[in-house]
């Protein structure tokens, strides 16, 4: 099947209205969002009311990464409401890899979708050490980048770091826990570097939860920015 919209406007709004129209059978949703395109897949999502299987699972959460937005907004929105059973949950737990990727979305909403429904997902032991693992190499990529930009490199590379430092932080703020505590402190330290405040300002939030001797260091230099919004996360 094709993976690209149709080649009018009016051939898109008929393929729209034929979808809503009609009614499917949960094996043809999944074969919708397995071979579809793209309308095809985003209904599909969006109308799925259950996952019976670890590999419709699967095939649903490939849908997350890798593929056009609307696809992978739909898939986020359906997995905050998936993620609430802890049968899903069981299911999700296999793919910390996925999850941390799109963690990091260039589409915000996706990003804040995704940690919304990490939440819940603490308790998977194995799943937290390796999505925490791959928060981590993102963030080592991102200082990395940041360190090497120069004067005359353009701002979307320098933002483009930034946002994936800051939906980084966001997600560990959740699975601090399974980090050694030297390495996250590594972590809160290097990100007090930058100049972009909602990275200290995601700082700032993980140490509201962090409540350890060791980061008192880095507590104190918080209090003293010069931002309004760090401060304010701190004395709440």
């Amino acid at each position: 099947m094709k993976s690209n919209y149709e080649k009018t406007l009016d051939e898109n709004f008929d393929k729209a209205l034929n979808l809503c129209s009609n009614e499917y059978f949960y094996e043809e949703l999944i074969e919708l969002l397995k071979n579809g395109n793209i309308p095809e897949k985003q209904y599909s999502a969006l109308m799925l009311k259950e996952l019976k299987t670890q590999e419709d699972a699967e095939i649903f959460l490939s849908n997350l990464i890798n593929c056009d937005g609307k696809i992978r907004e739909a898939v986020a929105q359906k997995f905050t409401e998936f993620v609430q059973y802890s049968s899903y949950r069981e299911f999700f737990a296999k793919y910390p890899n996925v999850l941390a990727k799109a963690t990091i979305d260039i589409n915000a909403n996706i990003s804040r979708m995704v940690i919304d429904g990490l939440a819940l997902m603490k308790s998977f032991n194995d799943f937290g050490l390796k999505y925490a693992e791959n928060l981590v190499d993102y963030i080592k990529e991102a200082f990395d980048g940041l360190d090497k930009i120069v004067f005359r490199d353009k701002k979307y590379t320098v933002n483009k770091q930034l946002f994936k430092l800051y939906w980084c932080l966001e997600g560990l703020n959740n699975y601090y826990e399974f980090l050694d505590k030297n390495l996250l402190k590594f972590i809160l330290k290097k990100a007090l570097e930058q100049n972009e405040y909602t990275v200290r300002e995601k700082v700032a939030q993980i140490l509201t939860n962090v409540n350890i001797e060791e980061f008192d260091d880095i507590r104190k230099i918080l209090e003293l920015d010069d931002n309004y919004y760090v401060k304010r996360i701190l004395n709440r």
